[in-house]
């Protein structure tokens, strides 16, 4: 039988080990919402931790809850209309190519992909 202070050292250990494995889960999600941005963006990775570092700082939401956000629009098709605003404006900061405003004969071609790609966002 576990005495008190052994029992409190098991309970924190085992509150360690939880938050463990959301972290583990949440740098997951987070991987891959930077993969959603590398691809409909046209940036590199470490230009998509950017982008999602500054859409969670403008929306006051925090990084791994808008990196499932946008992990799921590739399911959806759809981002709430002031993520995807703030994720557009942190693509044309960077000059990420295919932006809103790229449109015209000079614009670069957007890449292939689901419905949620830039300027194809639909909100709900």
């Amino acid at each position: 039988m576990p005495t008190d202070g052994e029992a409190d050292r098991i309970l924190q250990l085992e509150e360690e080990v939880q938050q463990l494995k959301e972290a583990v889960v949440s740098h997951a999600v987070v991987d891959q919402a930077i993969g959603v941005v590398v691809a409909l963006g046209r940036v590199s990775p470490d230009q998509g931790w950017t982008v999602l570092r500054e859409v969670s700082q403008h929306t006051n939401v925090k990084l791994r809850d808008i990196a499932g956000t946008i992990v799921a629009s590739g399911r959806t098709g759809v981002l709430p209309p002031g993520i995807r605003a703030e994720l557009e404006k942190a693509l044309d900061r960077l000059g990420a190519p295919g932006g809103p405003e790229a449109t015209g004969p000079a614009a670069p071609a957007r890449p292939a992909g689901p419905p949620c790609a830039r300027g194809a966002m639909a909100g709900p």
